[in-house]
């Protein structure tokens, strides 16, 4: 009996031990992945590109999805499953040639490897179009030739139309420049029927795209995870099969200062823009890193679209709204310096607002020499007093929210010095949201990261049918001559004639002044010294594909 004991003791001595090595084995096999790291503080509520509205949304799912084209580092329009295409000579028809050697990521959906097809691309944008999805993107489809039947519903048949497998033909109803740049959203992304169907409403958490990444484990609040599509179409410039990384691991802490402790930790490989909490601990006033980071961190820095402004409402009779002055307004604009705001309060983070609406990074769609609104106290005394304002001096409220009170303060206390009487009030930014929709704020802080890399996506912001709630005309400014030339210009065809509208638009804005551009703003991202190749662009997009680890 005792034998038999020590017997067995042995094996189960020798079992641990053995998988103790195996878990070791395993566990060392796991540190060779490849993950790269980041945080996502504000939350992914879907992986459905058809509602990928904003910037968590589409990082996610631009690792997931692919389009026609695709936006490189110089935001220049690229192919993507769509190698080549054509336009016709007044611009309103285009023709895609797909590529043949795109699947979907393998899925019980399908009986075996399905390939992209153009007419994955009809029902993916129809999908979009189509009212019971309730898209938030269907505004990028509406330059498309539709007929309307009989019972009030659109036919989009001759508008995307698949001409075979991979031939895919879009007519619009006049001419829009920007219309590739808007193929380049996560709206436009192929999606499959068959998964869209199978999984219905869960879709939004079971994705099937095309992307250099598939879904695997997703715990929403928690963690979600994608690794390595192997079947990946693109390659490198030496032929090596992207992606290089083994998968990606995003995490949802929502305390924005333990992500920053947890990303000099080690523990998160990336992270973007700057929190004011971390801010002056991470950076010198000068912009940049503080000399104990400089060998632990890489900072990678360039300019964003994305035009920080306060905006005027213009709505109401001149008598009940003091601020439908535009010499009022003019003065507002000469009444503080934005280049030291940036420097003191933005650790010099950013391109001090003084060239209108359009970001410095799409100048080319501009004069370069326009002038927009510098500091000059002198002129803004000048403006008030003719403005009438100094006659009773009305309070002027500026509604803004917690994260951006101390530039708001700072320029209150810009014009309170020349003699405005100027109050803050501070909303949470959902509120103001609303409020600035329904033009409920006189004096508002907003911003507008463009949504595509054409200066007509921040003149539309002006344009009179564009009216919030509807549209993205917040100030509700209203220029018939603005108005013209707006509509002349989405239909130019010749690129030097549409600058140079742009040019005129973007002059009227400027002597019109329904908004007072604070800054600039730049891409700022930190990553750890074992990332490599992180690409990045103006209009801050995430792409994994081309990254690799140490």
């Amino acid at each position: 009996m005792h034998t038999f004991i020590v017997k067995i003791s042995k094996l189960i001595i020798v079992f641990i031990c053995v998988y103790a090595l195996l878990s070791c084995s395993e566990e060392e096999k796991n540190n060779d992945k490849k993950i790269f790291k980041y945080n996502e503080s504000a939350g992914i509520s879907t992986l459905d590109p058809a509602f990928a509205k904003d910037q968590a949304l589409i990082w996610a799912c631009n690792q997931l999805y692919n389009g026609l084209v695709q936006l490189d580092g110089n935001l220049n329009i690229v192919p993507c499953i769509a190698k080549s295409w054509t336009i016709n000579e007044d611009r309103t028809s285009y023709t895609f040639i797909l590529r043949n050697d795109v699947f979907f990521h393998n899925d019980s959906c399908f009986a075996e490897p399905r390939k992209v097809t153009a007419d994955d691309f009809v029902y993916s944008f129809n999908r979009i179009l189509d009212d019971k999805t309730a898209s938030p993107g269907v505004w990028i489809f509406e330059h498309i030739k539709k007929e309307i039947n009989p019972d009030g519903t659109h036919d989009f048949s001759d508008g995307i139309k698949a001409i075979n497998d991979t031939t895919l033909k879009i007519k619009l109803n006049e001419p829009f420049a920007p219309f590739l740049g808007l193929l380049s959203m996560p709206y436009a992304c192929v999606v499959p029927k068959e998964a869209v169907e199978k999984y219905k409403e869960d879709f939004r958490k079971h994705p099937v795209g095309t992307g250099a990444f598939k879904f695997k484990f997703w715990k929403e609040g928690v963690k979600l995870v994608l690794l390595r599509n192997e079947n990946y179409f693109e390659k490198d410039d030496e032929s090596n099969r992207l992606p290089y990384l083994d998968g990606i691991n995003i995490s949802f802490i929502v305390d924005k200062q333990s992500v920053f402790l947890e990303f000099i930790k080690g523990n998160i490989d990336f992270i973007s823009g700057i929190d004011p909490n971390y801010k002056d601990e991470i950076l010198t006033h000068k912009g940049t890193l503080q000399p104990k980071y400089k060998d632990k961190i890489n900072l990678l820095r360039q300019p964003y679209l994305n035009t920080e402004y306060l905006g005027f409402y213009l709505g109401g009779s001149d008598k009940e709204n003091v601020l439908n002055n535009k010499y009022l307004r003019q003065a507002i604009n000469y009444g503080f310096d934005r280049r030291k705001m940036v420097k003191y309060l933005r650790n010099n983070i950013g391109i001090a607002g003084e060239k209108g609406i359009i970001p410095p990074s799409l100048l080319s769609d501009i004069d370069e020499k326009t002038e927009g609104y510098s500091y000059n106290p002198q002129k803004a005394k000048e403006l008030l007093e003719k403005s009438g304002y100094n006659k009773s001096k009305p309070v002027i409220t500026l509604t803004t929210t917690s994260a951006y009170s101390d530039l708001c303060k700072y320029i209150q206390q810009q014009l309170t010095s020349l003699g405005m009487n100027v109050k803050l009030e501070t909303n949470p930014a959902a509120e103001l949201r609303e409020r600035m929709s329904q033009g409920k704020s006189s004096w508002f802080r907003g911003s507008w990261i463009a949504d595509y890399p054409d200066a007509e996506n921040y003149l539309s912001l002006f344009y009179s049918k564009n009216f919030a709630p509807t549209g993205p005309n917040y100030t509700h400014f209203h220029n018939q001559r603005y108005d013209r030339l707006y509509e002349a210009s989405v239909r130019e065809i010749d690129e030097k004639k549409r600058k140079e509208l742009y040019n005129q638009m973007n002059n009227i804005i400027i002597d019109e002044a329904p908004v007072v551009i604070l800054y600039y703003d730049e891409v700022l991202r930190f990553t750890q010294k074992s990332i490599h190749n992180l690409s990045s662009n103006a209009m801050n997009l995430l792409t994994l594909k081309y990254v690799y680890k140490d």
